[in-house]
């Protein structure tokens, strides 16, 4: 009965881990879907509202601009994602254990600085920034890259897709703010059950939500970590208000994204290595925390 219990939990375990990756990806393309069906129709909410006419080379760019976004996001997750930032296969024995090496009661080994042990990957992990349950996965020195780019793109696919939506909340307002478009934008799964909407109004409304919804979010974290790799932090080193290892503005970004960190951006197959290996580091603050 016992093991049938462990298998069981181990089961449903092993799916919530990759439930966030299914949900996200399903979220990606279900905006991506909507927003090239806005552009190649453009459709409203009203049979009888006007609508404009795009031209094709417009209609083109827009489709290109959308699924280059959308090409980096998938590609930068899947780098992320097959990229481990831990100590797995990396030989700690022969570095010089100075300031900052702790020992690891659970890997049962040495680790360098800026190392930390996550339970829920259940080992070490390089230079470790934070556990992201959106991946299931933590970032860390080989992946920051992937992780940072991928943001990027997320964030200026949503904005993207927040500006094209611009039309459904327009034709949901235009009578002005009643009871019902306010419901509809708020609780559109409400709605569709009560028989409120239709499932055609209810997508459009539901996804023009989540575009508005995922974008603060988004933003959120985004521009979080850009401050962080501004200043040569991790999450957790800002929790304790430490700078030990900051080489300004340009160091901070050959350190965090490459020494590409200019053409990064642009495509995750274009190789930026980064310096070091994320066992050693300059250190050039105290180490020890202000709070």
């Amino acid at each position: 009965m016992t093991s049938l219990a462990s298998r069981v939990f181990f089961r449903v375990d092993r799916v919530c881990r990759h439930l966030p990756v299914v949900l996200n990806t399903f979220l990606v393309f279900s905006i991506t879907g909507e927003v090239s069906y806005l552009v190649l129709v453009e459709p409203s909410l009203e049979a009888d509202q006007n609508k404009t006419v795009w031209s094709a080379w417009w209609k083109a760019v827009h489709l290109l601009a959308q699924y280059f976004m959308l090409g980096n996001i998938c590609w930068n997750a899947l780098l992320f994602l097959r990229t481990s930032p831990s100590i797995k296969g990396v030989f700690l024995g022969g570095q010089g254990m100075g300031q900052g090496w702790r020992y690891c009661y659970t890997c049962e080994t040495h680790t360098p600085p800026r190392c930390s042990h996550c339970y829920d990957c259940k080992v070490c992990v390089l230079r470790r920034d934070h556990h992201c349950v959106f991946f299931g996965q933590c970032v860390g020195f080989r992946n920051y890259r992937y992780f940072l780019c991928c943001l990027f793109f997320m964030w200026s696919g949503l904005l993207y897709a927040t500006l094209m939506n611009a039309e459904v909340f327009i034709v949901i307002l235009k009578e002005g703010v009643t009871m019902h478009s306010v419901l509809l934008l708020l609780i559109p799964w409400i709605m569709l059950v009560s028989g409120q909407v239709s499932a055609r109004a209810f997508a459009f409304a539901f996804i023009a939500d989540t575009c508005v919804v995922g974008f603060l979010l988004v933003s959120a974290f985004f521009f979080f970590h850009l401050f962080l790799m501004f200043r040569g932090q991790t999450t957790r080193e800002w929790y304790s208000t430490r700078r030990p290892y900051n080489l300004g503005l340009l160091g901070n970004l050959r350190h965090a994204l490459g020494l590409r960190w200019y053409l990064c951006w642009l495509c995750p197959l274009l190789p930026s290595p980064v310096p070091g290996d994320g066992i050693n580091f300059q250190v050039t603050g105290s180490l020890e925390p202000t709070r």
